[in-house]
This record gives C-alpha cells, structure tokens and sequence, in this order.
C-alpha cells in the first residue's frame, strides 16, 4: 500500500438521535472516539487520521490527547460529506471513512480493506463478517451479498439471499460501515443526490449501486459492536476493559 498515500478521517457529531454525545461517552476509561483514532493509527497505514467535527467541544477533548482534528460545516447532512470537506483540506489518493462510534475496532481491519486498492478497478471498498444467527433478522445489522469476485450487488436490511427452500442457509454477511474510496470516488459519490433505494432503506452506500459505481467488499477478521444504545456502551466497556487488563494498561 506504500504507493498510496491514504488519509483517515472519523466524522464525530456530538448530537446523536438515538444516544446523545455518543462520541464522547467514556469507555473503560477514554472517550469512544479516542478508541477509534487510536485502531485506525495502530494499523500504520494512514497518515494522518483525524476527527471530523462541527462541536468545539469535541475539538477541545481531541487535542487534550493530541489527536488532529479537522473542523467541518454543521450544513454536512451525513458522515461522508464531512470526510468530503476534510479531503479538500488534505490531499491524499484514498480516503478511509471510519464510523465513530466503532470503539472496538482494532489495526487489523484496515489491511484486508486497502489492499483491495491493488486492484485498479476498485473505486471504493468497505468490510462485511458473517452474520451471528441471533441477528440473522436484525434490520439494524445491514446484510451483503457479493459477485464472485467481491463486488456489491446489494445491501439490505431484509435478510438476503432470501433462502427460498428453507435449506438452513447460515452464510449471511453483515456489512461494517467503513468505507474507503479513490478521491475521485469520494467527489463523485458526495455531490450525487440520495436515491430512491437509498431513502427507501435508509442505506447511503445504495446511492454508489443505483449510480453505477462498483464497491467491493473486504471479509473484516471479527464483527464490531457499533454503539447506538446504552445497552452497546455497557457491551463495549466490558470488551475494551478486558483487552486493557490484558495489556496491563
């Protein structure tokens, strides 16, 4: 990947519908979206990765532990119109969209992503796992199916492939939201206006389908706990605090 330069960038709203200050919320001992900065700059792949933000207040914590920052318009209606604004701030050839409120991401999910970049037909990349059974029929854990070699055709929040015979089917995949995009990728997706399936399902990454753009997918080594809810916080802090005892922190 040294042929590329690759900038990391952690859109992180302070307003959240579902878990206020989500952003911030302490886990075992560091704001959430410190544990994401700390994943996406351990993997040694992206120089620089930065918090995206319209909040002073999350400016402030972030550099309180050094971490850069890039301040953004509050008028950015979702995550990757931020990580637009940043990427005319800092050139790079590749962008990685990281979802802040993924705290118990780690370096290891970044490679199997990138080095879909070999690839000169891989416009933008994200990472799917197999699905655990009990969300099997989660509509908030979106599902994947690919081409042969990697390539999206849809995401949903049904469960698909539909498994028609009842046949015990069990190789769902869910997707991760993190995404990594060419520059020119990224200015095209941006400036595209939502589509239909995209409002329907409420999945942005449908506007790249539904506009001919090719996304492929990457198997992530582990699933992630995103954090929408209390019940995820108190997941993630018993992840997080496990890992540091063992490491002795």
């Amino acid at each position: 990947m040294s042929k590329f330069r690759i900038a990391a960038v952690i859109p992180a709203r302070l307003g959240s519908t579902r878990l206020n200050r989500k952003v911030l919320r302490p886990i075992a001992g560091r704001p959430m979206v410190e544990w994401v900065w700390r994943a996406a700059q351990a993997s040694g792949l992206m120089d620089p990765v930065v918090v995206a933000t319209d909040s002073d207040e999350v400016a402030a914590v972030c550099r309180e532990r050094g971490i850069p920052v890039a301040m953004t318009s509050p008028a950015c209606p979702s995550g990757s119109d931020r990580v637009r604004e940043v990427a005319r701030q800092i050139d790079a050839d590749i962008y990685v969209n990281i979802q802040g409120d993924e705290p118990t991401l780690t370096a290891d999910f970044f490679p199997p992503m990138l080095d879909l970049f070999e690839r000169p037909e891989v416009e933008v990349a994200t990472l799917a796992v197999r699905c655990p059974p009990h969300e099997f029929d989660n509509p908030n854990a979106v599902k994947v199916v690919t081409a042969l070699d990697g390539r999206a055709l849809y995401f949903s929040r049904a469960t698909i492939p539909f498994d028609r015979d009842r046949a015990g089917f069990t190789g769902y995949r869910k997707h991760l939201g993190i995404y990594a995009y060419r520059k020119a990728a990224l200015e095209r997706f941006a400036a595209l206006p939502p589509s239909p399936l995209e409002r329907l399902e409420k999945l942005e990454q449908l506007r790249l389908l539904e506009n001919g753009m090719a996304l492929y997918v990457a198997d992530a080594p582990r699933d992630t706990i995103g954090v929408d809810t209390e019940e995820d916080l108190v997941r993630a802090e018993a992840a997080l605090a496990s890992i540091k005892s063992r490491k002795g922190e």
